[in-house]
């Protein structure tokens, strides 16, 4: 009876506990002048996307317009209160002018910089994006001269390549239906083989490549086990972090290794020299590479996340980036170009498609620059000189930016001025402040009809009249996504070839308007994009 007693006890307590624990963060914005969503226990205020009711995007769209007339609100991620930003101000100066108090991302997997975080075995830590502080500093320097214009226009040759061998893959005498993800995933994955790895595949060829499937379930997040992994993190971060569980697989960290391994010694070996990813990693990590003087005023893109100057200028000890390092970095790349880049291709071909006035007018376009290069391959001045065609990638990154969201850790209290009567909010040390990206793209009072796909938003003359804060499809200030011109100079090769080469029409399975995958998951349809190509009839 006494020992039943004491199990009951025992079992009540922990329940009593675990509530507390649950429940102890809940009234962290009574005290803040600010509106703030309904919060409940365990799912903060994500109860709709963890149940998968409705769309990430659509959460945070609808979150943002609650408050049109608020500057900031609350909100909880489970556990962890947030402080949302939807004023492209104040995002400005969280995220460039005032940088120094929010240096870091919230860290998925937090670890301390010390010599046993440099150590540590889970390579998702030495992730660019999940360093912090003086490392981050570093390591981004060192890295940021791999991805200047200059370094893309060397790369562009091995993603006209991938190009092309798409096309002849298509080339077929009769249209045929195709679902735009699955089609551009083996483009993304050649080029991010050939560019990152030093690997030519042909995954239109060879859908079961060794490269193909690691890379396809490296990237696939909705797996069970790793799903229970990032909730874990959520929940339980100490024990998750002292446990050292990686998010990445084991198997497929040791074939990435492995080839990366490879290619470097056979590269040190025979003096092989390709102008891909690993070789600028290779002289980075030694040293060797600089931001070079512009011969020439490069032509960006509008979407283009600039350098800072300060990464222009190497620190005096060089860092020097371990395997390990190099490898989590080409992990990275390779999960953003493998299925990121594949999404916003399938989107962006989505909207030219149910718009053909719009294909059109790019198709001209494109044949206009075709002819000029009387038969050769695409340059990149040319690639770069195709304005209506960044139009079309700037609003597709617009309506739908690979990232919906972005985050900040604040590392020193940061007042925020009240207007008129409203008080001043401190954002405490050690507070997570999230972007609404989506939110601020769709927000009309910067752009009118925001679910109209729009490219004339984009031109010469509207594009001046959009707030700095208001438009970061790859982030802002000095965290910015570091391979943006990479990314821009993929999308605009691929649908430079496509649509010299086909028409895309709608077809019977073609969803008019597009519904968005529910729960907790990146941009994707619900049930695909599925459209027709058709050859064209070109002399």
């Amino acid at each position: 009876m006494e020992v039943n007693l004491v199990f009951v006890i025992g079992f009540v307590s922990v329940l009593v506990a675990l509530y507390f624990y649950l429940t102890g963060n809940n009234k962290f914005f009574e005290s803040y002048p600010i509106p703030c969503l309904p919060v409940e226990p365990l799912f903060g205020s994500y109860r709709r996307i963890l149940l998968k009711r409705i769309s990430l995007i659509s959460f945070i769209r609808s979150s943002y317009e609650l408050f049109p007339d608020a500057k900031m609100y609350g909100m909880f991620e489970m556990l962890t209160p947030m402080f949302v930003i939807r004023d492209p101000e104040l995002v400005k100066r969280i995220t460039v002018k005032d940088f120094d108090h929010f240096i870091n991302h919230r860290q998925l997997i937090s670890v301390v910089e010390s010599t046993t975080a440099n150590n540590s075995s889970v390579v998702f830590t030495k992730a660019l994006f999940n360093l912090t502080g003086q490392r981050w500093r570093n390591v981004r320097t060192t890295l940021s001269p791999t991805f200047t214009g200059s370094k893309m226009r060397q790369m562009l040759s091995l993603i006209v390549e991938c190009s092309e061998n798409m096309v002849q893959a298509l080339a077929h005498p009769a249209a045929e239906e195709y679902e735009m993800k699955q089609l551009f995933i083996c483009f993304t994955n050649d080029v991010i083989a050939s560019c990152a790895f030093g690997v030519r595949v042909n995954s239109f060829q060879d859908k079961q490549n060794v490269f193909f499937r690691n890379g396809k379930n490296l990237s696939n997040f909705g797996r069970l086990h790793v799903f229970l992994k990032i909730m874990g993190y959520q929940v339980f971060p100490k024990l998750m972090n002292w446990l050292e569980i990686d998010i990445f697989d084991r198997k497929h960290v040791e074939f990435f290794t492995e080839l990366f391994k490879k290619s470097v010694q056979e590269r040190e070996q025979h003096g092989i020299i390709r102008l891909d990813m690993i070789h600028l990693l290779m002289q980075a990590s030694k040293g060797k590479l600089r931001h070079q003087p512009q011969e020439r005023e490069e032509v960006e893109s509008f979407a283009t996340a600039k350098e800072s100057n300060d990464e222009k200028i190497l620190p005096d000890a060089v860092v020097t980036l371990s395997e390990t390092e190099m490898v989590a970095q080409c992990l990275i790349f390779f999960l953003a170009g493998f299925d990121i880049i594949a999404t916003s291709m399938s989107f962006l071909m989505y909207e030219v498609t149910i718009a053909s006035d719009i294909q059109q007018r790019l198709y001209e376009e494109i044949r206009q620059v075709s002819d000029s290069l009387e038969g050769k391959s695409l340059t990149y001045d040319a690639l770069q000189g195709m304005r209506y065609l960044d139009m079309v990638v700037s609003e597709t990154l617009r309506k739908w930016p690979p990232n919906p969201a972005s985050d900040r850790q604040c590392n020193l209290d940061y007042k925020v001025d009240g207007e008129g009567d409203a008080p001043d909010i401190v954002i405490p040390k050690g507070a997570i402040v999230s972007i609404p990206i989506v939110g601020l793209h769709h927000d009309p009072r910067y752009y009118p009809d925001p679910d109209r796909f729009d490219p004339e938003r984009f031109n010469e003359e509207n594009r001046q009249n959009i707030p700095l804060g208001a438009y970061i499809p790859f982030g802002i200030g000095p965290r910015n996504c570091i391979a943006s011109r990479f990314a821009l100079m993929e999308v605009k090769a691929i649908v430079y070839h496509l649509l010299l080469h086909f028409e895309f029409l709608c077809c019977d399975r073609t969803q008019v308007p597009i519904q968005l995958g529910k729960g907790f998951t990146p941009l994707q349809a619900e049930k695909g994009i599925y459209l027709q190509l058709k050859p064209r009839q070109r002399k």
